[in-house]
C-alpha cells in the first residue's frame, strides 16, 4: 500500500473529497494526503487564519499538476498553489485542493551569464538558488528576511520584495517571464509582449485573448490607474494592472502579485545582479523613534543599498534569544530607541569605507555625533543582518496572551511622512491601550507593525478592526498603500476599494474572470474576498478551546502546555535547508509532517480537540512526532524558542499511559538501571555482535538494525569514585571539581572519562568523582528515560543526582561533564522535571569540560600546560546539545590550547544517530541520510592523518559507522597534549 492510498483510506475525509482523493491517487505520481492530520498542518501559515483544505497533493512534476488541475476543474474544486506556507496575509490557506510545489518541484535551470538570467521551478528555495549562483559572482537580489525557506514560486506569487528594494526593486522588476497553467489546462509563457497583438503570431489563441482583453481593461482604467494607485516605492496591492501599457508590457508583471488567483506557476525566468565585491554596515544610533524616521529621507541621499529599522521592543526580545544575545553586545551601544542599519555596497573595499565615513558626518550634521558602529567584516555584518532577518520571528517570541498581530504591517508611505507616520500610529495604539513594535523597510517608507492583541478576546478582534481602519486613513492621508510587501490575501483584500476605488476593484474583478472565469484558483484573495475579522476563519476562533491535560513535565513560564505549543507562528525557520542544524528530519524528508512546524501544529491542534477525541494519545500524533531526533536545535534556532524535544518527552509520556512499550524501547530507557549488571555480564551482552546471526535475529526480535553494531560493553569500566562528603583539606593547594561520569562513558568509553581525570588534575584541580549516596548503581542524568517519555523514571534519576551533587554544587563546586546530551540536561531538563531551587543551583553550576576549561582561562587561573600533538590537523563536529546552547565557541576554545594545531569545524547538522534513533531498523536509512548531508562527506574528504573530534557517543559512532575513521572526545586530545 502506497503512502498516497493509506491516506486516502483515512476514515474522516468526507465523501465527496474521498472520491476526489482517489481520482487524484491514480491520476498522479506525487503524494495525495487526505488524512485529518495533514489537513490540519496545511490549514494554517504564518497568518491569524486557519482553514482547513480539503487535501494536499504534493506533485512529483508538472505532468501531475497539469493531472490534478484537469480533474479539479471537472469537479468544480478550487486549487490553492503553495510553497513554504510562510504568508504573513492569508493567501496560503483555504477550502481547498492545495498544492504543494517545495518538495519536488526545485530544479534550478541553466544559468545564462551573459544576459543574468536564470530558470526555476516555483518551489527552489532562494538561500539555494544563491548558493548556487555565488560561484559565478551572482545572486537574485530580491533578498527577503525569509530567504533560508522562501520559495521563487512563493515570492513571486505574493510580489515580495526586500532589505534591499530600494537599489533592485521588488518581483514584479526581477522576474522577466512565468511559465503558468490556466484552468482549463492551457499552457502558457507569460512575458514581454509587443504593441500590436498580430505579433503574438506563435503564441496561443487562449494567450492572445488574455493580453487583449487585458489591455482592454487597462485602457478603459488608465486614467483611475493614474490616479488612484499610490505613489511609493512599495505598493503591491490587487493585481499589477498599472504596469500594463498599449505600448508592449511584460505579462508575467502581471501575474506577480497575484496571490495564485489566475494561474499555477511552473516555472519562473528571473533577472540576477553581479553580486557586490564588497558591502559594509553601519548601525546608526537614535534616542527616539521620531528622531530615527526623521532622519531617514536625509540618509538615502548618500545611495545605500538598504536602510533597515530595528526598534527598542525588537532588540529587548532578541536580548532575551540565545542565539542573537551575544551579537547584540558586539553592535548596540547603550540603550538606544531605535537603530538604523544602513548598507553600502561597491567594487572596493575603499569607496564603502568611504561610505561609512559619510554616513557617520550626514549623521554629526543630523545632530548624533559619534552614534554609528561601523562594520566592514563579513562575518560582523552576516551576524547584524541575522538579528534583523529573524524580526519577525523575534517579534513572534514574546510570551503571554497578547502577542503582536500582522494586519496594518504592510502600509507604505512617502519618506518625507515617515516620522509623523509613525507618531501617529503610536498615538493609535496608545488610544486603543496597546503598543506596537516597529521595523524593517525604512528606506522605502514600509514598516512592519504589529500592534498587540489577544485574538482569543472578542473585544481585542473588535479593536483589531477599529485599528486597521484608523491606520488605514492616515495612509491615504499621506498617499501612501495599505499593502507594501506581504501581499493582500484575507487580512487585506476587503480594503483596496476603500483604498484604491470601486473602479479598479470592479477590474480586478474582471481581470479574474479572464484568467479563472470559474474561480478557482485560490478564491477569497484580492477579489470576492471575506472580512478580515471574520473570526470563523481564525487560528483561534469563537469555538476555540483548549484542553488542559495534566502535564508531566512543569511549562508555566509559557503559562501552561499548549501555550508553549502556541509559541509556534508558522514563520517556517524550521524549513532552512543549509546553515544551522534545524530541521534535521525535515532536511531529509521534506515533509511538511516531519518539521518542527508541522509538529506544532499537529500538536496544537490535538490539544484543542480538533483532530478528535484524545488526539494527544493518538498513534498519528506518535508518528508525527517518530522523526523528530530530539537535537534540540529548534530550541536555540526558532526565533519563538519552541523546544519540539521537549514537547515530544511530553507526547511520549500521554502516549504511553494506557499502552505498553516495546522491549526494545525498554531495554534502551532503562540502560542505566541495568548498565552494571551488563558490563559484568559483557561476553552475553557483546554476543549479538560477535555470534554469526544474532545481529539478524535481534532486528527481527527486537528492531535493532542488523547494519551496524552496537555498543561494546567493557571489562575496564570507569570505576573510579571519591566519597560524595569530600571536603577540602587545603584550599591554597588545591582546587574541587566534580566530574560527572555518565553511563556511556562509564560503561563503552571509559578512556574518556580516564582522559579528562588526567587533564583536570595536571589543570591544578582537585577531582571528585561522586558515588550515588543511596543504591549501588552509578549517577545517572535520566536521559534515556526522558527519550522514551518516561518521566517518573527520569525524575528518580534526576532527585538520585541531585542527593550526590546538590551538596557539593551549593559549596560552589563545579560539576563538569562529558556527554553533552547528558550534561546539559542537569541545565534543561531538570528545571522542568524537578523544579526547585536545588535543581537551579546545580544547573548553574554544571559545565562541559571545555566550557569549564575556557572559563578558567577567561579568569586568569588555568593552569594547564600542553604540548603539541601528532598529527597537527583537527576535523571537528558539534554535538546538536552542544550548538543548541551556544557552547561550540568554547570547544574551538580550549582546543586553540593545542600549540600548533589546526581545528577545521564542520558546518555539519545533527549526525543522524541521536541516541538510539540510528540503531532502530525503521530509522537506520534516514539516519545515515542525515548524516550523508554534511558530516560523513566531511570526514571522508578529510586527510587521513587527522584528528576527528567529536564530544557525543552516538556522534562517535555514527563517524565510525560511516566512514571506518575512529573520532575521539576533546578529552583525548588534551590528553595527548599532555607534556
Amino acid at each position: 500500500m502506497t503512502a498516497s492510498q493509506h491516506h486516502v483510506a483515512d476514515s474522516n475525509i468526507a465523501v465527496g473529497d474521498r472520491h476526489l482523493a482517489e481520482r487524484l491517487a491514480r491520476a498522479v505520481e506525487g503524494e495525495v494526503l487526505f488524512d485529518r492530520f495533514t489537513r490540519g498542518r496545511y490549514s494554517t501559515d504564518a497568518s491569524i487564519y486557519q482553514i482547513e483544505p480539503i487535501g494536499v497533493l504534493v506533485p512529483r512534476s508538472k505532468t501531475d499538476v497539469v493531472a490534478a488541475l484537469a480533474i479539479a476543474a471537472e469537479e468544480g474544486v478550487p486549487v490553492l498553489p503553495r510553497g513554504a506556507g510562510t504568508s504573513q496575509a492569508g493567501q496560503t490557506v483555504g477550502r481547498a485542493l492545495v498544492i504543494d510545489t517545495s518538495k519536488y518541484l526545485t530544479t534550478i535551470g541553466d544559468i545564462d551569464e551573459d544576459q543574468k538570467t536564470v530558470r526555476v521551478e516555483p518551489g527552489v528555495v532562494l538561500d539555494q538558488l544563491n548558493a548556487q549562483l555565488r560561484s559565478k559572482g551572482l545572486f537574485f537580489p530580491v533578498d527577503v528576511a525569509t530567504a533560508a525557506q522562501a520559495t521563487l514560486g512563493g515570492m513571486a506569487g505574493n510580489n515580495s520584495a526586500g532589505a534591499r528594494s530600494i537599489r533592485y526593486g521588488i518581483m514584479a522588476d526581477n522576474v522577466r517571464g512565468i511559465d503558468a497553467l490556466l484552468i482549463d489546462g492551457t499552457e502558457s509563457h507569460f512575458g514581454a509582449t509587443p504593441p500590436a497583438l498580430a505579433d503574438l503570431a506563435n503564441a496561443s489563441p487562449r494567450y492572445r485573448e488574455l493580453v487583449g482583453r487585458v489591455r482592454a481593461v487597462y485602457a478603459r482604467e488608465r486614467h483611475e490607474l493614474d490616479e488612484r494607485v499610490p505613489r511609493v516605492l512599495r505598493n503591491v496591492a490587487g493585481y499589477n494592472l498599472h504596469r500594463v501599457s498599449l505600448e508592449g508590457h511584460n505579462m508575467a508583471e502581471l501575474l506577480v502579485g497575484s496571490e495564485g488567483t489566475l494561474a499555477f506557476f511552473t516555472g519562473l525566468e528571473l533577472a540576477l545582479q553581479p553580486l557586490p565585491p564588497h558591502r559594509a554596515l553601519g548601525v546608526c544610533h537614535f534616542p527616539t523613534l521620531h528622531q530615527a524616521m526623521d532622519s531617514v529621507q536625509h540618509i538615502v541621499t548618500l545611495d545605500p543599498t538598504a536602510v533597515e529599522l530595528v526598534d527598542r521592543t525588537l532588540l529587548d526580545l532578541a536580548g532575551k534569544n540565545a542565539t542573537f544575545r551575544d551579537a547584540l553586545t558586539r553592535f548596540v551601544r547603550g540603550s538606544p530607541a531605535a537603530l538604523l542599519l544602513v548598507e553600502f555596497s561597491a567594487d572596493t573595499r575603499d569607496e564603502v569605507l568611504r561610505d561609512l565615513r559619510r554616513l557617520n558626518d550626514a549623521m554629526a550634521d543630523l545632530g548624533f555625533p559619534n552614534a554609528v558602529v561601523d562594520a566592514d567584516d563579513p562575518a560582523f555584518q552576516a551576524e547584524i543582518w541575522a538579528v534583523r532577518k529573524a524580526g519577525l520571528n523575534i517579534v513572534m517570541s514574546m510570551k503571554g496572551t497578547r502577542k503582536p498581530v500582522s494586519f496594518v504591517e504592510d502600509c507604505a508611505v512617502p519618506l518625507e511622512h515617515l516620522a509623523e507616520y509613525t507618531d501617529r500610529l503610536g498615538e493609535i495604539f496608545g488610544r486603543h491601550r496597546t503598543t506596537g513594535t516597529f521595523y524593517a523597510h525604512a528606506s522605502v517608507g514600509c514598516l512592519h507593525v504589529r500592534p498587540a492583541l489577544d485574538l482569543k478576546d472578542a473585544s481585542d478582534v473588535e479593536t483589531m478592526r477599529a485599528i486597521a481602519s484608523e491606520v488605514h486613513e492616515v495612509v491615504r492621508h499621506f498617499g501612501g498603500s495599505h499593502s507594501g510587501e506581504h501581499g493582500d490575501g484575507l487580512v487585506r483584500s476587503e480594503f483596496l476599494e476603500p483604498a484604491l476605488g470601486t473602479a479598479l476593484v470592479r477590474a480586478f474583478e474582471e481581470v479574474k474572470g479572464c484568467f479563472d472565469p470559474a474561480g478557482l484558483f485560490n478564491p477569497g484573495k484580492i477579489v470576492n474576498s471575506t472580512k478580515m475579522d471574520d473570526r470563523t476563519l481564525f487560528r483561534y476562533g469563537p469555538d476555540y478551546g483548549p484542553a488542559h491535560p495534566r502535564p508531566a513535565l512543569d511549562w508555566s513560564d509559557w503559562g501552561d502546555f499548549t501555550g508553549a505549543v502556541e509559541m509556534c507562528n508558522n514563520n517556517g525557520a524550521c524549513r532552512k535547508l543549509s546553515g544551522g542544524v534545524m530541521c534535521p528530519s525535515y532536511r531529509v524528508t521534506r515533509d511538511e509532517q516531519h518539521v518542527t512546524r508541522g509538529r506544532a501544529n499537529s500538536l496544537r491542534l490535538a490539544l484543542t480537540g480538533q483532530l478528535g477525541a484524545d488526539a494527544l494519545a493518538s498513534d498519528e500524533l506518535y508518528r508525527t512526532m517518530d522523526l523528530c531526533v530530539g537535537c534540540k536545535a529548534c530550541r536555540r534556532e526558532c526565533p519563538a524558542g519552541v523546544d519540539m524535544a521537549r514537547m515530544k518527552t511530553e507526547v511520549l509520556h500521554h502516549h504511553y499511559r494506557h499502552r505498553r512499550r516495546s522491549l526494545r524501547d525498554r531495554l534502551t530507557a532503562y540502560l542505566p538501571r541495568y548498565a552494571p549488571w551488563a558490563a559484568r555480564l559483557r561476553f552475553l551482552a557483546n554476543a549479538r555482535d560477535t555470534v554469526p546471526l544474532l545481529r539478524s535475529l535481534s532486528e527481527r526480535l527486537l528492531g535493532y538494525t542488523a547494519k551496524r553494531p552496537l555498543p561494546e560493553w567493557r571489562r575496564d569500566w570507569f570505576r573510579e569514585t571519591t566519597a560524595s562528603h569530600h571536603t577540602v583539606v587545603d584550599k591554597g593547594a588545591a582546587r574541587d571539581v566534580v566530574l560527572f561520569v555518565d553511563t556511556f562513558n562509564t560503561y563503552f568509553e571509559p578512556e574518556n572519562a580516564r582522559a579528562a581525570k588526567r587533564v583536570l588534575e595536571r589543570a591544578g584541580y582537585n577531582v571528585i568523582v561522586p558515588a550515588a549516596t543511596s543504591g549501588s548503581r552509578p549517577l545517572c542524568c535520566g536521559r534515556t528515560f526522558l527519550n522514551a517519555g518516561l518521566v517518573d523514571h527520569a525524575r528518580a534519576e534526576a532527585e538520585r543526582l541531585m542527593e550526590a551533587l546538590v551538596p557539593l554544587a551549593i559549596r560552589g563546586i563545579p560539576v563538569v561533564g562529558l556527554e553533552p546530551s547528558c550534561l546539559l540536561t542537569l541545565r534543561d531538563e531538570f528545571l522542568v522535571n524537578t523544579p526547585g531551587s536545588e535543581a537551579d543551583v546545580l544547573a548553574e553550576r554544571a559545565f562541559l569540560l571545555e566550557e569549564f576549561l575556557a572559563r578558567g582561562a577567561d579568569a586568569g587561573h588555568l593552569n594547564l600546560v600542553l604540548s603539541p600533538v601528532s598529527p597537527a590537523t583537527a576535523l571537528l563536529h558539534g554535538h546538536c546539545h552542544q550548538k543548541a546552547f551556544g557552547l561550540m565557541g568554547a570547544v574551538e576554545r580550549v582546543l586553540g590550547f593545542v600549540p600548533e594545531l589546526t581545528v577545521q569545524t564542520i558546518e555539519s547538522g545533527c549526525c543522524g544517530m541521536a541516541g538510539s534513533f540510528g540503531y532502530e531498523a525503521e530509522h537506520y536509512e534516514l539516519s545515515m541520510q542525515m548524516a550523508e548531508l554534511d558530516l560523513l562527506p566531511a570526514v571522508r574528504k578529510a586527510p587521513v592523518h587527522s584528528w576527528v573530534i567529536a564530544d557525543g557517543v552516538s556522534c562517535r559512532h555514527q563517524i565510525a559507522d560511516g566512514t571506518g575513521r575512529q573520532a575521539v572526545h576533546v578529552a583525548r586530545l588534551l590528553e595527548a597534549a599532555l607534556p
